[in-house]
């Protein structure tokens, strides 16, 4: 049996779909100080680098100074209403199931995203996932968050494993990984906006009850070490199983 992996995956887009309650808390947060709604298109289309660029964003699309007070305090006012935000948030479909089978198989599991940590470790409590996931890294946990490859050298070095896959699904996601010099299996009914052949993903995938057979597929040739610390590690060229 191959070694086990770290596996570390991203959280919004991947294990669950947020984009429905940050749009709403986006709107609730905006209404308050009588600023005008957004449509869903385009608050889904912020979201990917924390709760600071998506507020930033938003305050530059209706031309007001994103540099300001106005700027930190809608933050703080999103972060308190949305980190109990889970009437609209959905887990992806064979999530529990593929997170129940990876670690079950040995692999150590953890989360790195970008949403702050306090509503990270909230929304993998509500949905019961909290138990698999031996770290998590939020948007707020280091000084820098991702693209950056730090937060995943951090989840990294909680599990202990030697070599590892990161799980994700955007731009910033395929970013963190390369810069970590970490394969990437890249899930595609998330927030991506560029053509998955773009993002160099090891595996692609769009159904998570596939995830488990292509992780122990891709384990078996995971002959060389991944080291977390070491930006652009080597990788041995694989075939890259479909999803």
């Amino acid at each position: 049996m191959a070694e086990p992996l770290a596996i570390v995956f991203d959280l919004d887009g991947t294990l669950i779909d947020s984009a429905l309650d940050i749009h709403a808390t986006a709107n609730k947060v905006f209404a308050a100080r009588g600023l005008a709604p957004f449509p869903f298109p385009v608050v889904r289309g912020f979201i990917g680098n924390g709760v600071g660029v998506l507020v930033q964003r938003l305050l530059e699309a209706r031309a007001l100074d994103a540099t300001g007070p106005l700027h930190a305090e809608l933050v703080a006012e999103f972060v308190k209403i949305y980190e109990q935000a889970f009437d609209l948030t959905t887990v992806y479909p064979g999530v529990r199931p593929a997170i129940e089978a990876l670690s079950a198989a040995g692999h150590r599991l953890a989360v790195c995203t970008n949403k702050p940590e306090a509503p990270a470790r909230a929304a993998l409590r509500h949905f019961g996932l909290d138990r698999h996931m031996a770290a998590v890294i939020g948007g707020d946990t280091l000084p820098r968050r991702k693209p950056d490859p730090a937060p995943l050298h951090a989840a990294l070095a909680r599990l202990g494993a030697r070599r590892a896959l990161m799980v994700g699904d955007s731009e910033v996601d395929a970013a963190t990984a390369h810069a970590a010099g970490v394969p990437l299996a890249l899930f595609t009914q998330g927030y991506r906006r560029a053509a998955p052949d773009a993002l160099g993903a090891r595996l692609v995938f769009d159904d998570f009850h596939a995830l488990p057979g292509l992780v122990a597929h891709l384990g078996a040739r995971l002959h060389r070490v991944c080291d977390p610390v070491q930006a652009g590690t080597g990788r041995e060229p694989t075939p890259r199983p479909g999803g």
